[in-house]
């Protein structure tokens, strides 16, 4: 049994995609597999990987 009473917690305070619940999910506008996003949800969804990749390219371009 873990005790956080003292705070020290190596949690960070991310929030998820807007809408985040169940099924059905939207596919990744890249590699269609599915996404954290709702279907319902507007705009371009990514999946996490590809997600993370566009973030390394978007960084690096400088």
């Amino acid at each position: 049994m873990s005790d956080d009473s003292d705070g020290a917690s190596c949690r960070t305070d991310v929030t998820g995609p807007p809408g985040t619940g169940g099924p059905p999910y939207a596919e990744c506008v890249l590699c269609r597999e599915p996404t954290e996003y709702p279907r319902s949800y507007r705009g371009i969804t990514l999946c996490p990987v590809c997600e993370w990749q566009e973030a390394q390219r978007t960084a690096c371009s400088g």
